[in-house]
């Protein structure tokens, strides 16, 4: 009997064990002081060190690349072009003597590990400007290049590279070399605008527009453009240009000859944040902002939306909607334009400027869902929720759910059961979504007082998760399972927190997107209201905008996007273990852990690819661990 006791403790012993990861499955020591880790969309650590930059990719033994050229780089030099493989780092830029001074740029591709360029390798002595544009797949660099004649190797240049193949597609002086005259401030301004047939750069002196090959095809007087968008034909280009108390803003529109298409350039209050240019005209949504200014001559902080002539300039509506707020939902529909305002309120304009609800929508602040549901349009802000007509405005639901304000709203539709699932405040609201009778469904409550952030339907039950808290409920609201795991001391909880939320930024943000309270996407259209209740969609649009660039870099996460992701069914959670603080990998479904890794630190620092199921862990000052979960 003692010896089948014994079995017993040796095999249990075993399963235990085979769940735990002890040895990382790589081990990266880098040789130099980790300062800090960025996880990429791509699903490559890069990590700042004492030396450069280095990076981490879990399936090759060494890292991918070292770019030790620079030295050591701030956080300000190093600059992760979002949705790409690109990092440009620099190194001057933000010295008071960087117009004097040397200045350096280099563009790495973190996912083949190459330097795709070097300043330092093109003799560029200053680099003042450093653009990539895709989808063209292009670099596009303004500055002083030490070569040609003695005149040539102090006149502005500028040079378009081809990142595919890593070459100089064509490059020319913004002035005359060694032009008698009076010095001409020819620094650029703003983003250039790459076209099919030629390439427009905004400087002090104006617009210069160029061929392909470099060849002069006009100038405009048109100066301190800060960056340009076109229409689709290419024939008419708006340039906008921030006032020079940068409180508001000015757009002029020229066409493909570069001559004036408006008599005069049209001002709007604020910073442009939407532009949209429609067969009906052209939508402009600007942010005002006081700027600290107290007194009653100051700005609103308020957005405002205007209607603009595409022919003239000249506003289409002749009163402006109030908004009293900023413009955290833009939808472009048939009929109009609908809006949504953070501090609360819904509203649709026709494009004639006339008013399609009956009267505006009061809801609740932060409107963190605005989406399409077979009732109507569905809203959900920290404090109420309801569906809207979207002709009239009116409320499908006799009166809004109202609750309790909550940072954190988690919901779903249970299609199964023709029915909404909203939990705020410690309670799960059931809204038939024929009838929109509400009913509270169930309690819940978390440990340490959080509240559900995640809610989905799994195999007819009902998924409910926080930071350190998941639960699973039968449809009838009975619990399948509640399983808690308690967070590390606070202070190495929030320590880690940031690289949580790196990861939210970055690989998460597609699967949860109406999470984060903008229905706006950061892959395909932003006139889209139907992701709701959809965690798939926004990860095929990543896949499609990746594979759409001819290069391989972003065929290769194109492809890492098309895989399924590993939080489909499993949650990962850092929390105290009897061996110390750890992370956990549990299972959905079941609540049971399905791994283990114990980090020995009571201060982890660390990153969880959320696609690939990938830990980094420092280790020590200069080792990064790397395990698959």
């Amino acid at each position: 009997m003692n010896n089948l006791k014994l079995l017993l403790i040796l095999f249990c012993t075993q399963i235990v064990f085979a769940q735990r990861a002890e040895q990382p499955d790589q081990t990266y020591n880098l040789g130099a002081s980790i300062n800090e880790m960025t996880l990429t969309v791509g699903g490559v650590l890069v990590v700042a060190t004492n030396d450069g930059l280095v990076g981490i990719n879990p399936e090759t033994n060494s890292p991918v690349f070292t770019f030790n050229n620079f030295g050591k780089l701030t956080p300000e030099e190093t600059l992760f072009v979002e949705d790409s493989p690109y990092i440009i780092v620099s190194q001057g830029a933000n010295s008071k003597l960087a117009g004097i001074s040397k200045t350096k740029r280099a563009v790495i591709n973190y996912v083949s590990g190459k330097v795709i360029f070097n300043s330092e390798d093109d003799n560029w002595n200053q680099i003042y400007t450093c653009n990539i544009i895709l989808p063209d797949n292009k670099l596009i660099v303004s500055g002083i290049q030490k070569t040609g004649t003695k005149a040539e190797k102090m006149t502005p240049k500028v040079a378009v590279y081809n990142l595919s193949n890593q070459q100089l597609d064509f490059s020319f002086f913004l002035d005359k070399p060694g032009r008698v005259g009076v010095a001409k401030d020819f620094s650029v301004t703003g983003v250039p605008l790459l076209l099919k047939d030629f390439l427009i750069i905004p400087t002090a002196q104006g617009l210069i527009a160029k061929s392909h090959s470099g060849q002069d095809l006009w100038t405009t007087k048109i100066k301190g453009i800060n960056w340009m968008v076109s229409d689709k034909t290419e024939k008419e280009i708006y340039g906008f240009e921030t006032t020079v108390n940068g409180k508001n803003t000015r757009i002029h529109k020229i066409g493909a000859d570069g001559k004036a298409l408006w008599q005069d350039d049209r001002k709007v209050k604020g910073i442009v944040s939407n532009f949209e240019i429609l067969p009906q005209g052209i939508a402009v949504v600007s942010n005002k902002s006081d700027g600290g200014d107290k007194s009653v001559f100051s700005q609103k902080n308020e957005s405002e939306i205007a209607f603009l002539s595409a022919s003239t300039g000249e506003d289409l509506w002749e009163k402006a909607p109030k908004t009293k707020g900023y413009v955290q939902h833009f939808y472009v529909q048939e009929d109009g334009i609908l809006f949504g305002i953070q501090q609360g309120g819904i509203n649709k304009i026709s494009f004639n400027g006339e008013t399609l609800f009956k009267k505006p929508l009061k809801t609740g602040e932060n409107i963190m869902v605005m989406a399409n549901s077979p009732q109507g349009l569905i809203y959900i802000t920290s404090e109420d929720a309801n569906i809207v007509n979207l002709k009239t405005g009116d409320q499908v639901w006799d009166k809004p759910l109202k609750y309790k304000n909550s940072l954190s709203v988690a919901s779903t539709f249970d299609s199964a059961n023709n029915r909404y699932l909203i939990a705020a405040d410690g309670t799960i609201f059931s809204i038939d979504a024929n009838s929109g009778d509400a009913q509270e469904f169930s309690k819940v409550k978390f440990e340490e007082k959080e509240e559900p952030n995640e809610m989905e339907i799994r195999n007819g039950n009902i998924y409910l998760a926080s930071s350190q808290n998941m639960m699973v409920l039968y449809k009838d609201g009975n619990q399948v399972y509640h399983q808690y795991y308690k967070s590390p001391s606070k202070s190495g909880f929030m320590k880690v927190l940031s690289g949580v939320v790196a990861v939210a930024s970055t690989a998460m943000t597609m699967a949860h997107s109406y999470q984060a309270g903008l229905n706006k996407t950061r892959y395909g259209s932003a006139n889209n209201l139907d992701n709701y209740n959809d965690f798939g969609k926004e990860n095929k649009r990543a896949a499609d905008m990746f594979a759409s660039i001819a290069d391989q870099s972003f065929k290769i996460m194109s492809q890492r996007f098309k895989a399924t992701a590993a939080t489909e069914n499993s949650q990962f959670i850092l929390t105290k273990l009897d061996d110390g603080v750890g992370l956990v990998k549990v299972n959905k479904d079941t609540g049971k852990v399905d791994k283990e890794i114990v980090l020995k630190d009571k201060k982890p620092e660390y990153h969880v690819d959320e696609i690939a199921g990938v830990l980094f862990y420092k280790a020590n000052k200069d080792t990064i661990y790397a395990y698959k979960l």
